[in-house]
């Protein structure tokens, strides 16, 4: 990853770090990282996320949209219907892999983080 030092002008003009922060809040809702994880195994029709994620239409819509809208996944018709799949499939495998090998290393700590854990996203949902 870049650092303010060695970033050079993105497209956007945005600094890399702040970039950095958006991929990884499009990665903060469980239900986009589950429709994620099913992508890896292949194409996915909305009605097949819906049924092996057990999440209704318009929420596997809204997140495809989403991460459509991030440049994670991409979209192709296929008669009436739309397949889905990861645009990117060896990077978000590679980092989705890292993120596991941390939460194992740190015994999941961020889970119990004050700030960015489960206790504080519930508040900030209930809120």
């Amino acid at each position: 990853m870049q650092t303010t030092s060695d970033s050079a002008a993105s497209p956007t003009g945005m600094d890399p770090l702040t970039s950095a922060a958006c991929l990884f809040r499009g990665f903060s809702d469980p239900s986009r990282l589950s429709i994620l994880r099913h992508l890896m195994l292949g194409e996915h029709r909305v009605i097949d996320l819906m049924e092996h994620l057990g999440l209704a239409q318009s929420t596997v819509s809204k997140h495809l949209a989403c991460l459509r809208d991030c440049g994670l996944v991409e979209s192709k018709p296929q008669g009436r219907a739309t397949l889905w799949s990861l645009s990117c499939p060896e990077e978000l495998m590679a980092l989705l892999g890292a993120a596991d090998r941390i939460l194992a290393l740190t015994d999941e700590a961020v889970a119990l983080c004050p700030t960015f854990g489960a206790a504080a996203t519930e508040k900030d949902v209930s809120a």
